[in-house]
Parts: structure tokens; C-alpha cells; sequence
């Protein structure tokens, strides 16, 4: 397979290794990214195998609450400048409220649906943004989540909704500490609640990568099984949100401060705009060359 220089600059992005090194990761791996990224990590080249999604399209995330439920949403569009507009903010509010009163299951659902239950569908209502607006903008995803009275609601909005996470914390109505939990979230983005979460098949993954990976650094093998079980605790102390040193107090884990308020961590979600997206690359250098041709 041939190994082109973007999926070159792909891996790097992914481990932060150097190119020629991942250059011979992919031709080793004939071209699969996700066992580039294991070759790379098994040579003790790559240190984590985060995903690093390319952020690539605009729009915002939003939050709304009403008494038991709570959702997050993404609404994307073209260009960051529109997300200023005073007729997408209130659009993102009108949408947040259609998602909190009807409580689609889905995006399809959601868009079918008459907007807070008359009028319009939903789709119609954004497509009447776009006439209005100029810029496609779409409905992207969201979460809905509920509790009980004893439970509380964490919102956090970072960079004017670049970045949105919502907590939900059983056992306590402390509204601060959730939105506390929230920031970690968004600050640290973890994947799991707890270690628990964690599929067994993930963790053998992870396991024997650390293996080979001691084995590899010339490790002797009696060793290995227990520097490998050390640094699984690290790996879930990445991944792992109740096992994150806590950022407002590194000196504790969340775990820790969650449970000083007798609570514990129901569910979080967070949302980055655009991750997961593939980015429209243009050159522009060529796009000029064109339009100079063409005059």
C-alpha cells in the first residue's frame, strides 16, 4: 500500500512521533492507522493512543436545563463568524428547548418533530435560518439527561461554547460542585466514569501493548507482569474521570471530591465543535493560481 504524506502527517498528529518514524510505522503496518499507532506505542515511541480528532467544522455547543432534565447539543454551521449572530444564538436556545419538552431519541427524530409540539417541523425551522443566515447549519448531536430532586446538574460552557460538558451528580443538590465536575470534563476529557467502565477487552488490549513494550525496553520478563499492572493504573488514571487528579485541587481526585459531598458521578458528556469531522483543506495558493488563469 502506498503511504502517502497525509496519512504521514495523520500519525504524528495522533502520537507526536516524528515523521520518518511513523513513515516506517505505516509501511510496517501496510497503512492501518490504529496498529501504526500500537507499533509506535509498543516501541515506546508514542506514549498514549489518544485519538486526536481533527477539529474541523464551526457552530457551537449549548446547555439547557429545566428542573429534572438537562441536554447538550452541538448545532454546527460554516464559518465562525456566524456563531456571533444574535439569530443562532436564539436559534441554539429555541432547539435546546424543543430537545428538553419533546425528548426525541435521535437527530432523525428530532428534525421530523413540530417544533415544541406545532408549527413547524424542526428541519424546517433551521432550514428557514439558512435562507435567512446564508450558511448550511444542521442539528449535529445531543444528550439528554434526567435525575431526581436529590441529584444535581453540573453545565459548563468553555470559550463561548467551543467546548460544552454536562455532569450529572447523584446524592447532592450542590449545583457548584457538579459544574465543578464539569470543568474537569471539560478541561481533562476522560472517557469513562470509573475503571468498572472500562471494557475488559480494552484492558487486555492495553495490557499486553505495556507488555511488549516493557519486553522491548529489556525489561527481565519476571518484572514485567508487575510494571506492566503499575502502569495500567496510569492508564486508567488518563482515561478514567473518578481517577483523575482533580483540577481544581490536584492534591485530591475527583473521586475524593465528589464523595466529600456524599455524592458520586451518575453520567457526563462532552462535546468539542467539530471533532470527529474531516476538515475541508484547501490550498489557497492554487485556488489564486486558478482564478487568475481564468481572468
Amino acid at each position: 500500500m502506498q503511504i502517502t504524506a497525509k496519512m504521514v502527517k495523520e500519525l504524528r498528529e495522533k502520537t507526536g512521533v516524528g515523521m520518518m518514524d511513523c513513515k516506517k510505522a505505516l509501511q510496517e503496518t501496510d497503512g492501518n492507522m490504529e496498529k501504526a499507532v500500537d507499533y509506535l506505542r509498543e516501541k515506546g515511541m508514542a506514549t498514549a493512543a489518544k485519538k486526536a480528532d481533527r477539529i474541523a467544522a464551526e457552530g457551537s455547543t449549548y446547555i439547557a436545563t429545566d428542573n429534572n432534565t438537562a441536554v447538550l447539543l452541538e448545532v454546527n454551521c460554516e464559518t465562525d463568524f456566524v456563531t456571533k449572530n444574535e439569530q443562532f444564538k436564539q436559534l441554539l436556545t429555541e432547539l435546546g428547548n424543543h430537545l428538553l419538552s419533546q425528548k426525541p431519541e435521535d437527530v432523525e427524530t428530532a428534525l421530523q418533530q413540530k417544533l415544541n409540539g406545532e408549527g413547524e417541523s424542526v428541519e424546517e425551522h433551521i432550514n428557514s435560518f439558512v435562507a435567512k443566515i446564508g450558511e448550511k447549519i444542521s442539528l449535529r448531536r445531543f444528550n439528554i439527561f434526567t435525575k431526581t430532586d436529590q441529584d444535581a446538574f453540573g453545565a459548563y460552557l468553555h470559550m463561548g461554547g467551543r467546548i460544552g460538558a454536562l455532569a450529572l451528580l447523584e446524592g447532592t443538590t450542590e449545583e457548584d460542585a457538579a459544574k465543578d465536575v464539569a470543568m474537569h470534563v471539560a478541561a481533562v476529557n476522560p472517557r469513562y466514569i470509573s475503571r468498572e467502565d472500562v471494557s475488559e477487552e480494552e484492558v487486555n488490549h492495553e495490557r499486553e501493548l505495556l507488555k511488549t513494550q516493557a519486553l522491548n525496553e529489556g525489561k527481565p520478563e519476571k518484572i514485567v507482569e508487575k510494571m506492566v499492572e503499575g502502569r495500567l493504573g496510569k492508564f486508567f488514571e488518563e482515561i478514567c474521570l473518578t481517577e483523575q487528579d482533580f483540577v481544581k485541587n490536584p492534591d485530591q481526585t475527583v473521586k475524593d471530591f465528589v464523595s466529600e459531598k456524599g455524592a458520586t458521578v451518575k453520567e457526563f458528556v462532552r462535546y468539542e465543535v467539530g471533532e470527529g469531522m474531516e476538515k475541508r483543506e484547501e490550498n489557497f495558493a492554487d485556488e489564486v493560481m486558478s482564478q487568475m488563469k481564468n481572468n
